[in-house]
């Protein structure tokens, strides 16, 4: 789909197949065409358009400067505008362009609406019309290709054509099955994505990371056949700055949960289970194609953890690349493990000056904000406020959970120096103090996006499958580094 902008006084439907307008109950704003207003006012007063927020009303007509039908969409706008809510009743807008088959399309905003709020707009458009159609053996041809979007500001899309273009990225590498992303595909695709935008990959494979000290990483891939890949990618925008953001995603490609076995329901999704690795190979891209003036280092510890006679089990004692020594409490609660090993090299190896990790990592994260907010947990206010403002613009919820160091003790072992899990209560919070405890002291936040980085269902910007989740809030918390 291409988007186009143009000054609103040019607003025309000339070879369009479709109109779409933002109505309140009063008026459809900005709409001059009498039939429009007509069935908008008739769909009001029989109760079937009620402009709420995000909603929309469809309806086809015989439009005076066009020859044939012209699907007219009409989308609710509630009393504040909002970017978000923007973002997903574009994306809403997208399926249902697609649904009608439309293959032109007009948006017109209102006057009041600002330059992000029409650029989320655009980003919604181009999220909403995402499809995922990899294993089927037809293909659906995308119906909708070009929209423009008439408005009062002068609007460039650049920036949201990059974030949608990295956010599907993203969910493209979470859709594919095991089968077909095992650690040495992710790599693979690692590296496409660095020749293609511009930034050093380099992968470290099984013999290279044992001599890392990498121990804690290679325990959890040490049962599957697909053997571990270390995934480094580095990309330097400001060569005058020695200042680096260290990016650490969770690369599980499958987690069956070894021998503290997941019911076979839990196993359904696990190929998602490397979502953290997928948004930072996605920020990195649309890093590298905008140009930031930030230094970054992202690093991605990719394995599976299987069962088989070569598995860590339940009660051994691993040691890990910072020397400190893990209990194995769970062996589901491997990702911790992993990113143990990533965050340690991330510092030592990559001489990052901050810590960002992101990971699908505890269903306790779920249990406590549900489906559609990332779990947070931050050690640094100034980098917390930074996330949290990063997350804003990105159009992606997120909630800090306490650091709370009281609960740091639940990790304590009697023959090592921690475990790797503090039981099930205050899980997210502990699964971070866990991690916590590798960071040296460095500025940190941890992600958790085991809920919001995949959909059963859908919503209004994504079909089903993985959402991209995090890629946003990781672009913007980057570009925050470039302002200072």
């Amino acid at each position: 789909m291409k988007l186009h902008t143009k000054n609103m006084d040019s607003f025309s439907l000339a070879g369009k197949d479709a109109a779409v307008f933002f109505a309140t109950k009063k008026t459809v704003l900005g709409c001059r065409d009498s039939s429009i207003l007509s069935a908008h006012k008739q769909a009001v007063e029989d109760g079937v358009f009620a402009c709420k927020e995000n909603e929309l009303y469809s309806f086809k007509m015989n439009l005076a400067e066009r020859e044939k039908l012209v699907t007219v969409v009409l989308v609710g706008l509630g009393a504040k505008i909002q970017p978000r809510k923007i973002r997903e009743a574009m994306g809403k807008t997208a399926k249902l362009l697609e649904k009608e088959k439309v293959a032109s399309a007009a948006v017109l905003f209102p006057e009041d609406f600002a330059k992000k709020e029409i650029m989320k707009a655009g980003e919604g458009l181009l999220l909403g019309g995402y499809s995922f159609d990899y294993y089927r053996s037809e293909k659906n041809e995308k119906a909708c290709k070009e929209i423009t979007l008439y408005s009062s500001a002068e609007v460039s899309l650049d920036t949201p054509s990059v974030l949608a273009e990295s956010i599907c990225q993203a969910r493209d590498l979470v859709n594919l099955t095991t089968w077909d992303l095992h650690p040495s595909d992710l790599a693979g695709k690692a590296k496409e994505a660095g020749e293609k935008y511009g930034f050093q990959v380099e992968v470290f494979q099984s013999e290279e990371i044992k001599k890392l000290g990498m121990a804690a990483f290679m325990a959890v891939g040490q049962g599957s056949d697909a053997l571990p890949h270390l995934i480094v990618m580095r990309y330097r925008g400001n060569p005058d700055s020695s200042e680096i953001l260290g990016l650490i995603g969770k690369g599980l490609c499958y987690d069956s949960g070894g021998y503290s076995m997941k019911p076979s329901t839990g196993m359904a999704t696990m190929k998602t289970d490397m979502a953290g690795g997928a948004a930072v190979i996605g920020a990195i891209c649309a890093v590298a194609q905008k140009k930031l003036r930030v230094n970054i280092t992202a690093v991605i510890a990719a394995c599976e953890n299987m069962v088989s006679g070569h598995s860590y089990r339940p009660g051994d004692v691993i040691s890990s690349m910072s020397g400190k020594t893990i209990e194995v409490d769970n062996t589901d609660a491997e990702g911790r493990l992993t990113l143990a090993d990533a965050i340690t090299y991330t510092i030592r190896k990559e001489k990052a000056s901050c810590l960002v990790d992101i990971a699908t990592l505890t269903g306790a994260a779920v249990v406590a904000l549900g489906g559609e907010i990332t779990a947070a947990v931050c050690d640094d206010e100034k980098l917390w406020k930074k996330a949290e403002a990063a997350a804003a613009k990105g159009c992606e919820k997120i909630w800090r959970m306490p650091c709370d160091m009281d609960m740091d003790k639940l990790l304590d072992s009697k023959i090592a120096d921690m475990k790797n899990s503090g039981g099930r209560p205050g899980g997210c919070i502990t699964a971070g103090l866990f991690l916590k405890r590798f960071t040296e002291g460095l500025p940190w936040l941890h992600l958790d996006i085991a809920g919001p980085s995949y959909t059963d269902q859908g919503n209004d910007i994504c079909a089903f499958g993985g959402t991209g989740c995090g890629v946003s809030t990781l672009y913007y918390l980057a570009k925050s580094f470039e302002e200072e």
